[in-house]
């Protein structure tokens, strides 16, 4: 058996996920090396899964052969957001490189009516807007898309990412697009913001647009009925415009009712699932993603279920789970 000098990355990540490593040799590996080969390690592994969605045509554009994926989705929850800032282009890029299936992220429209991609409606998280504006609470609407990106987005994670900025959302589609699949979640702004965007770039169906706003979700739906779309739940308003009621958060047969009436295909939900649930859904032609996952335990378990897709800050830690899962099947 080759020493553990003689291996590459693949091989010394394999041989410390089975254990065989001694104590003193696991702690001499730097957390930069052990991003870097479970980067490295689990990119293979979703070439190798990648394999198995063989019933979806190469003519069809990728959201459509994401659906009918007959594997769990990997799906990084605002890049590879537990090693990098969220929301940046590196986060987004170390995603890639782990092979996600699809890289989440979230946009608000900018004071001049562009579109950024931020999660928080306000700048203070993950920028240096309180010291750059001496204010607190800035709403990311009330700057223009220049004074945005003027921002520092990447010193509040790490120093090494210093200097990082805000990408505009045609920034980060054209960073994604290049090697994966973006799931948009839209934060503000009309459906018609984000649709121009996409016909511009000719991305009709090859990302997918998912809100919390139901009523968002039935009005894109009505302006591009072919494109792919998720209702993300428990949701903040239904498809008819009103305030979603103070109901159990689990997901249900009354809550699948109402996402229907929106047009989307795939409940994008938290991990308030059953496998009865699921199975519901799945009778009614939709999929079932849940989000934020990053405990292998909860991941199996789900996947028991039957979901079909697990949004993660941890991409390479999803695609360990269910490569470990693949060798235990019979």
């Amino acid at each position: 058996m080759p020493s553990y000098a003689q291996l590459d990355g693949v091989g010394r990540f394999a041989l410390a996920a089975s254990g065989r490593l001694s104590h003193r040799t696991r702690l001499r590996m730097t957390r930069k090396a052990a991003e870097n080969r479970l980067l490295k390690a689990c990119s293979v592994i979703s070439l190798v899964l990648g394999t198995l969605d063989m019933n979806a045509s190469e003519t069809n554009p990728p959201a459509l052969k994401l659906l009918a994926s007959q594997r769990p989705l990997v799906i990084a929850h605002r890049g590879y957001s537990q090693f990098a800032p969220e929301n940046t282009l590196p986060s987004f890029k170390m995603a890639m490189a782990a092979g996600a299936d699809m890289v989440e992220l979230d946009y608000y429209p900018t004071l001049d009516g562009k579109l950024i991609v931020i999660h928080d409606h306000y700048l203070d998280r993950t920028t240096d807007a309180t010291n750059h504006w001496a204010e607190t609470n800035i709403n990311v609407e009330a700057k223009t898309a220049a004074e945005l990106q003027s921002l520092d987005a990447g010193s509040w994670f790490d120093r090494k990412y210093a200097g990082t900025h805000i990408p505009l959302l045609a920034e980060a589609l054209d960073t994604i697009q290049a090697g994966s699949v973006t799931l948009i979640e839209r934060k503000g702004g009309a459906p018609a913001d984000c649709l121009k965007l996409l016909r511009e770039k000719g991305l009709i169906n090859r990302v997918i647009v998912q809100s919390f706003d139901w009523e968002y979700i039935r009005a894109f739906h009505e302006q591009e009925p072919e494109q792919v779309l998720g209702a993300l739940g428990p949701p903040e308003r239904l498809a008819g415009g009103e305030k979603a009621p103070k109901t159990p958060k689990e997901l249900t047969a009354a809550w699948l009712d109402e996402l229907q009436k929106t047009g989307a295909q795939v409940a994008v939900w938290s991990d308030r699932v059953s496998a009865d649930a699921v199975r519901l859904a799945h009778q009614r032609g939709l999929k079932v993603w849940v989000y934020t996952i990053n405990d292998p335990d909860l991941a199996n378990n789900l996947l028991d279920m039957g979901v079909d897709g697990l949004i993660t800050n941890n991409t390479s830690l999803i695609w360990r789970t269910i490569a470990l899962r693949a060798r235990k099947a019979p």
